[in-house]
């Protein structure tokens, strides 16, 4: 059998069981994708070869994944797709030895307890849009590249020391006061878009950090980004911004996000964003005071020579 014909896509084919589908027992992926599935076929446990598998947006609840833990023959399994079910606990992948993916985004999950049974080969772990209120049960999972826990009710950043690998962090949607990072050196992109922030300290240790996203809080300063060379996108739309501040050094800055606060005057611009005004190709300014004076287009072309989009507006 060729590689492409162990795969099995039966996505969207709206089945209520498999009982009409003939399953190959050496596939390696198997993506059930969008179907009406409200238990696992037992076959599955014997697809000793499988390495992917998705149950995405069926109707699975708890009590039908219980049967993965058993399946020993699955115990090579490296991703494992959850998402979008009627799952309320996290489901016992202990079996798993070799799990690389883990996505159980979209569900009703209100605790991470359960995650500690979870293989350290983890490399991303998804479980954004559900009910969770605490960072917990993670702290072993040292080969973590991605971390999403958007959309969820979490208030303290927390537990975040072991992931010297992380290279991706996403909580946005949360309740988070306060950024506490623990010194993630190798991070590149981080979200807190739509918290609680009042304050931008916690990022300057975070050297590596390419994009950074922190729109919709209420935050009133600039800060703590002088350190953080090689970001390429900063977003800090939407917050409570009076002037643009400490960000001359950033060299390599393309994108900045700066509308929807109160900046008042375009005068200290150019000083403002020295670093980059070779280097900057899109700024949204809108929303602010200063996008009403008269010559604001003609102005932001002036500083930033190769600007290819202020606003929504593409320049010529």
């Amino acid at each position: 059998m060729e590689e492409t014909e162990k795969v099995l896509d039966l996505s969207s084919f709206q089945l209520h069981n498999l009982d009409s589908v003939e399953l190959p027992t050496d596939l390696i992926e198997l993506d059930l994708t969008a179907n009406r599935l409200t238990e696992l076929d037992p076959r599955i446990g014997q697809l000793s070869s499988l390495k992917k598998f998705s149950l995405r947006q069926n109707l699975i609840e708890d009590a039908a994944v219980k049967p993965l833990s058993q399946w020993e023959a699955l115990s090579d399994l490296e991703e494992l797709v959850l998402r979008d079910n009627k799952l309320m606990t996290i489901p016992d992948a202990s079996i798993f030895k070799r799990l690389l993916i883990f996505d159980v985004s979209f569900n009703e999950i209100s605790s991470l307890n359960g995650l500690s049974k979870v293989s350290t080969t983890l490399k991303e772990l998804y479980v954004s849009k559900n009910e969770v209120t605490k960072m917990e049960e993670i702290n072993h999972l040292v080969e973590l590249q991605i971390l999403e826990l958007g959309s969820n009710r979490l208030r303290v950043m927390e537990n975040l020391e072991n992931f010297a690998k992380l290279r991706e962090l996403w909580l946005g949607r949360n309740r988070i006061k306060q950024v506490n990072l623990c010194g993630l050196k190798c991070i590149k992109k981080i979200s807190l878009q739509s918290n609680r922030l009042t304050s931008m300290l916690g990022f300057q240790e975070c050297i590596a950090l390419e994009e950074l996203y922190l729109s919709h809080n209420g935050i009133s300063k600039m800060e703590g980004l002088s350190t953080l060379v090689n970001l390429r996108v900063l977003d800090v739309s939407s917050n409570k911004l009076k002037s643009i501040e400490d960000i001359q050094s950033l060299t390599g800055l393309e994108d900045l996000w700066l509308n929807d606060n109160q900046i008042e005057s375009l005068v200290e611009m150019a000083e403002a964003v020295s670093g980059s005004r070779e280097k900057l190709t899109t700024i949204y300014l809108g929303n602010n005071p200063c996008a009403k004076s008269p010559n604001y287009f003609i102005t932001l072309r002036e500083i930033f020579p190769h600007i290819q989009q202020i606003d929504s507006e593409i320049v010529a």
